[in-house]
C-alpha cells in the first residue's frame, strides 16, 4: 500500500457561507411538536390532520424523465438515483424530534407512521436518511422533563418488566439504552423499544448544485482526495447521512462500495479531505493522524490583521452546543491551539465575486481590504475557534 503524503492542505475561508437560491418547494405543513417521551398503543391518538410533505409528485416526474432519457440514467451500480425527500428545501424546517415507546411488538415503519400521523413513504425516507433511532430501553429523561414524561419512563423501565424481556438479558440498563439507527421500515420492534424520530432532518441543498466529479483532486486504489465544497457535510449529520460528500462522490465516481471518512472539516469549510476506499487505509490514515504526520493548513479571511504566533484558548468538555471557550486555563477543559503562520492584506471581495460564489458577508461592513491568514491547526478539537 502506498503511504500517503504526510501533508494535507485544507482551505477554510470563514467568510464563505453560501446563500442558496430556493428550489421549487412542495407544501411542508407537518405539525411541529416535540414531546420528550410519549407512548403509543395501537389505538391511534387523535391529532389534527394536516397536508403531508412528500416527494411523491417530484419523484414520479424525475423517474419519468430518466426513463425517457437513458443518458440521464446512472450506470448500473449499487447507487441508484436518490429522489426521496425532494425537492430539497433551501432552508431547514424548525427542529422536530419525537420520542416514542412501543407498548406492543410492532413494525418500525407502520408504528412511526401511525403514531405521528406521517405518510408511510415519508417515514421510509426518514429511515433512509438515517433520521430514526431505536434503543431496547428508553434513556433517562433530562432534568427539565415534564412529570408525565418521567412517570412514563419509570413505567416502561420498571425492573420487573425489564427482567421479562429476552432481548436485554445479559445487558446492563446502560447497555440496553444505547441507540442505533433503524435501517429498514420493516424492522421489528419488541414491546418496550424506544424510538427517536428526527422528523425534520438537517438538509444540505448545496449537494445538488455541485459537479462532484470535477471536485475530485486525486484518486488511487486506496483513497480519493476531494476538494470539499462549502455548505456540505463530509460524512453527514446525526439525522442525515444521505446528503454528504462521501455519498455524492461515491455516486459520481460510480463506485460499487461507498467511500469512508478518515477525518472531518466543518460544514462551512471548503478544502481538501481524504476519503478512503478501504477499511485498511482508514486505519493507516488514522495512524498518521495519531502520530501527527498529517498537517492541516487553513486559510481564513479576517477583517483585521492577526499577528503571527500561537493562539491558545480552552473549551468546555461537553459535546453539545453552545461550545464555551475561555482564554484562561480551567481545569479539565480542552486545550485548543493554533499557529498563525502568515497574515497578508488582500482586496475585499468584489460584489460580482460574492454574487457568483454566493458569499455571505456575515454582517461584516464593507471595507477596502480583508486579511488572509495562513493557520496551522495544532489541536483538532471539534468546533475549535479559528
Amino acid at each position: 500500500m502506498t503511504k500517503p503524503a504526510a501533508s494535507l492542505a485544507s482551505l477554510l475561508p470563514q467568510l464563505w457561507h453560501r446563500s442558496l437560491p430556493p428550489p421549487p418547494l412542495l407544501p411542508r405543513a407537518l405539525y411541529s411538536s416535540s414531546p420528550l417521551l410519549t407512548t403509543h398503543r395501537r389505538t391511534p391518538r387523535h391529532r389534527v390532520r394536516v397536508s403531508p410533505t412528500t416527494h411523491l409528485d417530484a419523484a414520479a416526474a424525475a423517474r419519468a424523465t430518466r426513463a425517457a432519457d437513458p443518458v440521464e440514467a446512472l450506470t448500473a451500480t449499487s447507487y441508484p438515483a436518490y429522489d426521496r425527500l425532494l425537492p430539497c428545501p433551501s432552508k431547514d424546517d424548525p427542529p422536530r424530534i419525537e420520542h416514542l415507546v412501543a407498548r406492543e411488538d410492532e413494525v418500525a415503519g407502520d408504528f412511526i407512521s401511525r403514531s405521528l400521523n406521517l405518510p408511510p413513504m415519508y417515514v421510509a425516507d426518514l429511515i433512509k436518511f438515517g433520521a430514526v433511532y431505536y434503543a431496547l430501553v428508553a434513556p433517562q429523561p433530562p432534568p427539565y422533563a415534564a412529570p408525565e414524561h418521567v412517570r412514563i419512563f419509570r413505567e416502561v423501565t420498571e425492573p420487573s418488566l425489564l427482567r421479562g424481556r429476552a432481548s436485554i438479558k445479559g445487558k446492563t440498563v446502560r447497555e440496553a439504552q444505547k441507540t442505533f439507527r433503524v435501517t429498514d421500515p420493516s424492522q421489528r420492534l419488541e414491546a418496550g423499544t424506544y424510538i427517536r424520530v428526527h422528523v425534520h432532518p438537517k438538509r444540505f441543498p448545496r449537494c445538488y448544485e455541485i459537479d462532484w466529479k470535477s471536485r475530485v483532486v486525486a484518486t488511487t486504489d486506496d483513497f480519493v482526495v476531494l476538494n470539499k465544497p462549502a455548505a456540505t457535510s463530509v460524512g453527514g449529520a446525526t439525522d442525515n447521512i444521505e446528503e454528504s460528500c462521501v455519498v455524492f462522490t461515491s455516486r459520481a465516481l460510480g463506485l460499487e462500495s461507498p467511500l469512508m471518512t478518515t477525518h472531518q472539516i466543518d460544514n462551512c469549510s471548503e478544502g481538501c479531505v481524504v476519503l478512503s476506499k478501504t477499511k485498511e487505509f482508514c486505519s493507516v490514515f488514522h495512524g498518521l493522524i495519531r502520530e501527527k504526520q498529517v498537517k492541516k493548513v487553513y486559510l481564513a479571511l479576517t477583517t483585521e490583521p492577526v499577528s503571527p504566533g500561537i493562539i491558545t484558548h480552552y473549551m468546555r468538555p461537553l459535546n453539545r452546543a453552545p461550545r464555551l471557550v475561555s482564554e484562561d486555563h480551567i481545569e479539565r477543559w480542552h486545550l485548543c491551539q493554533m499557529e498563525i503562520l502568515d497574515c497578508k492584506k488582500v482586496p475585499w471581495p468584489k460584489p460580482l465575486i460574492t454574487k457568483v460564489h454566493k458569499v455571505d458577508n456575515c454582517g461584516w461592513p464593507k471595507q477596502e481590504a480583508a486579511y488572509e491568514c495562513k493557520i496551522n491547526l495544532m489541536t483538532g478539537k471539534t468546533h475549535q475557534n479559528i
